[in-house]
């Protein structure tokens, strides 16, 4: 049947919504039904879309679609080749039908149908609202994948699959998608996560420490001191003398030589996404988050897992945690397309069902993680006006289960994404803040993915967990008066003898920098003074072994008369990152009490004074970004419109960034400077390429193996 079918079909200059694998019986109907089903397809063309060879004599006015954009109804070839739902290719003679929508995008005819099971009436590529839909009778022969026709009209038998059913006219109830969606019965506790696979799981309490020297498999981080200078006379005393911490974290560690076969491998992550699909999200913004998720999905290996929370008016967990093997990653994607937009801001029923799924697991990879996206304000939970505190309302979005300071144990960092110009960028930076992560500001629509890309290249290459950096003074005179790192907790002892910096997770190459000041005694005797001992002490997060690193200690020379020296480069640089980050957080202050002159004065001031320094005069590229993005800030706050527009949002991800040292979606792009460049690590750098370059569809080139068998990414 199948030739004489291809015949009719290029007969009539048309190419049909299902595609029919040839089979080794050729036989076809009688013609009285071929003709009579041939002049059904004729009489019905919207069935039929123009993809066929024939396809230039076809109209092909736009369609507009439901996010407002005018879309040609022929489709591009790579979306002619590539199923958007599981986003594997099509291709005649791999025994898949295919159906092609109205609106001329092609899906494989199985992954379209379950997609509609889900309640998607719409088209998952270009949101266009589908006059009809596919679906599968129960009297459908897809044995070894034959696929027939059945176009709406043709009368059915035993033989033939419905392809197409006529939707009720538009004023469709949308409420009742909203409450099958969200109002379905759920677990009351979401230990239904998948098992891992043979993965020693991460453990609450300690575990034995290894000494270093005796532990080969494990790269250290790299540890390097910068005295602010390099020797002090040893007749007079040096207050406040600074001194730089450098750490930089491992590549992606290699199995030992006994498993060659095992090359980069990493820790496997659990991931739980929380998207905003409220009203406000529909159209455009809702399909690029969808486009964004299948990106996500897309890099996951399959010892990774991945959880979907919707929230809008309620929260609901459209995807329990399951493994991102290729079934996985299609029943993700087919949830994700699901997704319709409606109601409220429900941010803190968001979080609590998405802390929820990573408290109540029954198993644990060794990276958990939150992505928290949404483009509107908080709606549900008590805020600033009827008195409460505003930063206690921020604080109360965070369930306290996931809260960095609750002292539970579960450290869960909620990497947040304010989307657009309507998002509470103070309640969206607070909740990253208390949880120990990110705030990205997502300006304009087109960078989503990207900004997700840059993340999850972090996530997916965690070489260092629980991070801690004990500083402890070695000559007996001297103390601590300082340690500045940021967002980072720290400690000091009463007598001012020790200190440390819990500095939590590296990514692979992830560097950070901390500044310890201390006070240097007269030494009338000594031709040198050791003055700090640093030491790092980690999890490695594949064996779950707490790793303890040599100490480096810290010198400088005492001769009798010093000659005047220039300050460390590397000291000075990060004496400015500093500075640059008080101002800001002054500048912000002054903004939020209403005094944008005053706010544009402060940064104006740092700008100046940055430029005076022996980094900027040096051409150092860290100082000439910093000095950039002050000016940039500036004009964010020209006028109370544009700081309540883009400046609020633009100045708190940037405090953000520098406050973990951590590379965030800033305004428009990710990689707008060379500041956060500098933040980026090469698994972010590579992955946001990945974004920018692929086709979508296209099966990534995979560089990073997750361990235990997982698939390289």
């Amino acid at each position: 049947m199948g030739s004489k079918w291809r015949k009719a079909k290029l007969a009539l200059g048309l190419n049909s919504c299902l595609y029919v694998p040839q089979t080794s019986d050729d036989s076809s109907p009688s013609n009285g039904v071929a003709s009579s089903r041939l002049s059904d397809v004729v009489s019905n063309p919207s069935s039929l879309s123009p993809t066929g060879p024939a396809s230039d004599r076809l109209p092909t006015t736009p369609t507009p679609s439901s996010s407002g954009l005018l879309l040609p109804r022929s489709g591009t070839k790579s979306s002619q080749r590539t199923c958007a739902i599981c986003l594997a290719t099509m291709k005649a003679g791999q025994g898949h039908a295919i159906f092609t929508a109205e609106c001329s995008h092609s899906f494989h005819f199985h992954c379209i149908t379950s997609n509609v099971k889900h309640g998607n009436q719409i088209c998952p590529v270009c949101r266009a609202k589908w006059k009809e839909i596919p679906f599968q009778s129960p009297a459908s022969n897809l044995a070894n994948g034959q696929a027939r026709i059945n176009p709406v009209g043709w009368p059915q038998d035993d033989a033939w699959m419905t392809v197409l059913r006529r939707l009720p006219s538009p004023r469709m109830d949308a409420g009742r998608q909203i409450a099958s969606l969200f109002h379905a019965s759920e677990p009351g506790v979401f230990d239904d996560d998948e098992v891992l696979d043979q993965q020693p799981e991460i453990s609450d309490g300690s575990t034995s420490t290894v000494d270093a020297a005796n532990y080969n498999r494990v790269q250290m981080v790299d540890v390097k001191t910068y005295p602010e200078v390099s020797a002090v006379s040893r007749l007079s005393s040096h207050n406040n003398f600074t001194v730089l911490i450098h750490l930089k974290a491992p590549l992606i560690s290699r199995e030992n030589s006994d498993n060659p076969t095992s090359q980069n491998p990493r820790a496997p992550v659990d991931l739980v996404t929380v998207l905003d699909v409220s009203g406000s999200m529909a159209g455009t913004k809702l399909a690029l988050l969808k486009r964004a998720m299948g990106f996500v999905v897309q890099n996951l290996g399959p010892s990774d897992r991945l959880s979907v929370i919707a929230f809008s008016s309620t929260a609901r967990r459209v995807f329990p945690l399951r493994r991102m093997t290729e079934s996985g990653r299609q029943q993700a994607l087919q949830a994700v397309n699901s997704l319709i937009s409606n109601g409220g801001t429900n941010i803190a029923e968001g979080l609590r069902k998405g802390a929820k799924v990573l408290v109540d697991r029954k198993s644990k990879n060794p990276v958990g993680s939150i992505i928290l996206l949404s483009d509107g304000q908080d709606t549900y939970t008590v805020n600033s006006s009827n008195g409460t505190n505003p930063r206690a309302h921020h604080q109360s979005l965070l369930p306290i289960s996931i809260h960095r300071n609750n002292g539970a144990g579960l450290q869960v960092p909620v990497h947040a994404f304010g989307f657009g110009t309507d998002h509470d960028a103070s309640s969206m930076h607070s909740i990253s803040e208390n949880s120990g992560g990110t705030f990205s500001f997502i300006e304009t629509e087109s960078v989503i993915q990207d900004a997700f890309a840059q993340c999850i290249g972090g996530l997916l290459s965690v070489v260092v967990q629980e991070l801690q950096v004990d500083v402890e003074c070695v000559e007996p005179n001297l103390q601590l008066c300082s340690i500045k790192a940021g967002s980072y907790p720290t400690t000091m002892m009463a007598d001012a003898r020790m200190g440390s910096i819990r500095a939590g997770d590296l990514y692979a190459e992830e560097e950070r920098d901390f500044l310890v000041t201390v006070n240097v005694p007269v030494d009338g005797s000594s031709a040198e003074t050791s003055l700090l001992s640093v030491r790092c002490v980690f999890r490695d997060p594949i064996t779950k072994e707490m790793v303890s690193q040599e100490p480096n200690e810290v010198k400088i020379q005492r001769p009798e008369v010093a000659r005047q020296q220039l300050v460390s480069i590397e000291v000075d640089r990060q004496r400015n990152r500093h500075r640059a980050a008080d101002a800001m957080a002054e500048a912000r202050a002054a903004a939020e009490n209403g005094d944008l002159a005053g706010a544009v004065s402060i940064l104006e001031s740092c700008r100046r004074s940055l430029s005076e320094t022996a980094s900027a005069q040096s051409g150092d590229q860290l100082c000439t970004a910093l000095c950039a993005e002050l000016k940039e800030m500036q004009e964010r706050m020209a006028n109370r419109r544009v700081y309540e527009e883009s400046g609020r949002a633009y100045v708190l991800s940037g405090l953000s960034s520098h406050s973990w040292q951590r590379a965030t979606a800033r305004g428009d792009s990710t990689d707008s400077t060379s500041l956060l460049r500098s933040y980026q690590t090469p698994s972010m750098v590579d992955m946001v390429t990945r974004s920018q370059t692929m086709v979508f569809g296209t099966p990534p080139q995979r560089s990073l193996q997750p361990a235990q068998g997982g698939i390289a990414l």
